[in-house]
């Protein structure tokens, strides 16, 4: 797998980007690297990039802002890379389309470990403006819209979708019910709201919505995604 896919880094850290292209070439991967976020624009338009770690804050365009721009015209996987572990960051980075989210203490071996998960759980269809999250029984083709339960389509309302498509963008994360309610709901309900909608999404992607594999309950704190 390694050795057909291209990582973009960006970071304005030169001693950052030369770690991480050192792991991620012992890995065999492909590495282009910028320095800021003009210069990681104008090669992600010129070349094949099948996914980016970036840094958020830079001199000129910050990360959260570059983000934006490429997710306009691209589903390419991007892994946001800070200094900075607060919940904000983390989840203005999920909302702009981030696919994870690194804290720069984090070593590098964990960081090609996350790159190559993400790209295990991304097809390399989002090319042709496709991007489908495989999860064995669960498949999500976020491009259409379309969720297939063992081999059959499943029919969820707009919300359970969202909910859904959040959690599987960022397996095993804790989202908090502050949190969820907070994006889903404007900061209105309380938790009961949340477990409502979350087990009737269990009735429909679960073989048995009381034993759940895949959306679990963190006890007092709120929901994640066990991907496997």
């Amino acid at each position: 797998m390694s050795g057909l896919h291209t990582i973009l880094v960006v970071d304005d850290d030169p001693s950052i980007v030369d770690l991480l292209r050192d792991f991620l070439e012992n890995d065999s991967f492909q590495v282009m690297t910028a320095c800021d976020a003009d210069q990681a624009w104008t090669i992600f338009q010129q070349s094949p990039i099948h996914c980016i770690v970036l840094d958020i804050m830079m001199p000129g365009q910050n990360g959260f802002e570059l983000c934006r721009r490429i997710r306009a015209e691209s589903h390419v996987p991007i892994l946001f890379l800070s200094a900075r572990s607060d919940d904000v960051d983390k989840i203005r980075g999920f909302t702009l389309g981030g696919d994870d989210y690194i804290v720069k203490t984090a070593s590098p071996g964990e960081i090609v470990a996350r790159v190559k998960a993400v790209l295990r759980r991304t097809d390399s269809s989002w090319q042709k403006n496709e991007r489908i999250l495989d999860y064995g029984r669960i498949k999500i083709n976020l491009s259409a819209r379309e969720v297939v339960v063992d081999g059959k389509h499943v029919v969820l309302t707009p919300k359970e979708y969202e909910l859904l498509r959040l959690f599987a963008e960022h397996p095993r994360h804790v989202f908090s019910y502050e949190q969820l309610l907070a994006k889903f709901w404007d900061g209105i309900g309380d938790r009961h709201t949340i477990r409502v909608h979350l087990s009737r999404l269990r009735e429909k992607i679960e073989s048995d919505p009381n034993h759940p594999k895949y959306l679990l309950n963190v006890w007092g704190v709120g929901y994640r995604f066990e991907g496997g």
